[in-house]
């Protein structure tokens, strides 16, 4: 379904909307027609195929799709996590040609990756997170039954795998003599492997984050051609710290280098770098986030030496507080001190989960007070929760700044697309963490907008039903208040076969919202709880013969009789009683 904006002024003070920001113009197009298909195909992938005897899948049609459009369709499914033994068979035979493959998550056998992508002509292969059944070596060794994939992958993106568990040292990267750039991050990949990786004639970046290095001075081997070095949480790093220098030093012609710490440890490496002037005299990046003794002082000098440095990671640090460390400029900073310091490090580290919550953190304190609709800021909120669905820090603080970046009117600028994305994902962190308050308190005020509940689709069926709980579970009068209105909405725009699952929980909620109704009646309060409750009862009895019932049954009829003699005088509350009982 192709979606447009709709923008609504229902705020009070006029808020400044970012309507010429990528993220506005992008979020607020249709889908592409490209999209449209291949969500369709992806959606109900067995009505266009037929299984092979082995289980299998095949298309049906015989003619070839165009290689960009195959490589669309292979990380959708793997966006999806639709990759298995059956639904690879697509890629066999040709059928399909690849050419940037994206097989993230993938839980298939070594035959079936084999047979599905190792006879294509791969430039990029992405095989990141993939389940323990295919090894690294699986992977190369398959990669290397292809001459051409030897002489031709240049990326190759291994993170999370496993090593083979009867033979963890083979050595297996060497065939691979193509290769540019290498991701092999959360791996059992060892000194051993490192100096075989060194040895490859054209490797110019290499990721070995996480892994089990103790020693980087294989590196020395690679030092005419490695631009780009990425070696973040060597938990086993036994170097020294002179040592360790003199290797980096030998990497003259570095662009890139990330030595961050995610557990913020107390290495001294960052902070004697700092101080060294005559190493990597060719650097553009440099990221020490989560480092300790790091001062504004040492990093400007640092990078004034370096005038063709552009970025500098201070997530975490103690710098990233003067102008010239603002971000503002041709130095792009990560840091916690502004938001384009905090936007900066919600790009570069969207999968590093600790840095997620920590930007969130400082994103939250900066939007507190926002007045500004800030689409582009929300699509990283997006990505951090889409990213870490079972982290709870990154969940509670990315529904906290996803309240603040949608509250009192701004969600009015906000696309339509990012407010279903982000309310999915919050009803998604409700259902995982149902023992959470805070933030499925944080998720009711999102859903608070009236933008939000009219116009923006989402699962409105979880939604109800979630809603239903906390008005049953709160007696706090605010939230109450909230709740009501929230249901009388959605009462409204839930199907009638989805209004007749909810028969239980609408018997509830009634008994609830007379209890809300007596209370006021009793206490002669004509608040806004009590008008909001009056309005629910009245949209939730709205051609629902069961739900009338229901009202009858809780002695809503007595109780509306005595509302009626209590407050004869506001017409408002006439409206609504009448109108009900009508019913």
């Amino acid at each position: 379904m192709v979606r447009f904006l709709h923008i609504q002024n229902r705020q009070r003070a006029p808020l400044t909307i970012c309507g010429d920001c990528p993220a506005v113009q992008a979020e607020a197009s249709p889908y592409s027609l490209v999209d449209i298909c291949l969500n369709a195909l992806v959606a109900d992938l067995e009505k266009f195929c037929v299984e092979r005897p082995d289980g299998s899948l095949c298309l049906k049609e015989s003619a070839r799709l165009p290689q960009e459009v195959a490589d669309q369709l292979l990380e959708t499914m793997a966006y999806r996590e639709l990759l298995n033994d059956g639904t690879v068979g697509i890629f066999r035979g040709n059928q399909m040609r690849l050419k940037q493959a994206c097989i993230r998550k993938a839980k298939i056998s070594v035959h079936a990756f084999q047979q599905a992508f190792c006879h294509h002509k791969l430039i990029e292969l992405d095989a990141a997170g993939m389940n323990e059944a295919v090894t690294v070596s699986d992977v190369v060794s398959g990669l290397g039954s292809s001459v051409w994939i030897q002489n031709n992958l240049q990326c190759l993106i291994l993170d999370s795998l496993t090593v083979s568990p009867t033979n963890p040292y083979e050595r297996c990267f060497s065939q691979l003599s193509g290769l540019r750039v290498l991701s092999i991050t959360n791996v059992a990949f060892r000194d051993e492997d490192l100096a075989e990786v060194a040895s490859l004639p054209r490797l110019e970046s290499l990721d070995i984050s996480s892994t089990s290095i103790t020693d980087i001075t294989a590196l020395v081997a690679c030092k005419d051609r490695l631009k780009s070095l990425t070696m973040h949480g060597l938990k086993r790093l036994s170097m020294s710290t002179p040592k360790f220098l003199d290797v980096i030093r030998e990497l003259k012609y570095l662009n890139h280098l990330d030595i961050s710490d995610e557990q913020h440890s107390r290495s001294d490496i960052p902070f004697h770098l700092l101080g060294e002037k005559d190493i990597l005299p060719e650097l553009v990046s440099l990221d020490i986030s989560g480092s300790k003794y790091i001062t504004d002082e040492a990093v400007e000098a640092f990078v004034r030496q370096r005038p063709t440095m552009r970025f500098v990671g201070l997530l975490g640090t103690e710098a990233g507080y003067t102008e010239f460390l603002s971000g503002e400029g041709t130095l792009k900073v990560s840091g916690g001190e502004n938001e384009n310091q905090i936007s900066e490090a919600l790009k570069r580290y969207s999968e590093r989960a600790c840095f997620v919550k920590e930007a969130f953190f400082h994103l939250f304190t900066q939007t507190c007070f926002m007045r500004i609709t800030k689409p582009e800021i929300l699509k990283l909120v997006i990505i951090g929760m889409r990213n870490h669905p079972l982290d709870l820090a990154v969940q509670l603080t990315a529904s906290a700044c996803a309240l603040n970046l949608t509250r009192q009117g701004l969600a009015a600028g906000m696309p339509v697309r990012l407010l279903s994305s982000v309310i999915q994902l919050l009803l998604k962190a409700m259902e995982t963490f149902p023992e959470q308050q805070q933030l499925q308190k944080n998720c009711l005020l999102s859903l608070s907008s009236v933008r939000i509940l009219q116009d923006v689709p989402f699962n409105r069926f979880a939604a109800a039903k979630f809603v239903v709980q906390w008005l049953c579970n709160q007696e706090n009068q605010h939230i109450q208040r909230i709740a009501v209105n929230i249901i009388s909405i959605l009462a409204l725009k839930l199907s009638d076969e989805q209004a007749a699952q909810l028969t239980a929980e609408f018997y509830i909620v009634v008994g609830k919202l007379l209890e809300i109704v007596e209370q006021k009646t009793n206490q002669n309060e004509l608040d806004t709880t009590f008008h909001f409750t009056l309005s629910a009862l009245w949209n939730l009895t709205d051609e629902a013969p069961t739900t009338c019932g229901h009202f009858i049954d809780n002695k809503g009829l007595e109780l509306f009789m005595r509302v009626l003699q209590s407050f004869p005088a506001d017409s408002s509350t006439q409206h609504k009683v009448l109108g009900l009982l009508v019913r």
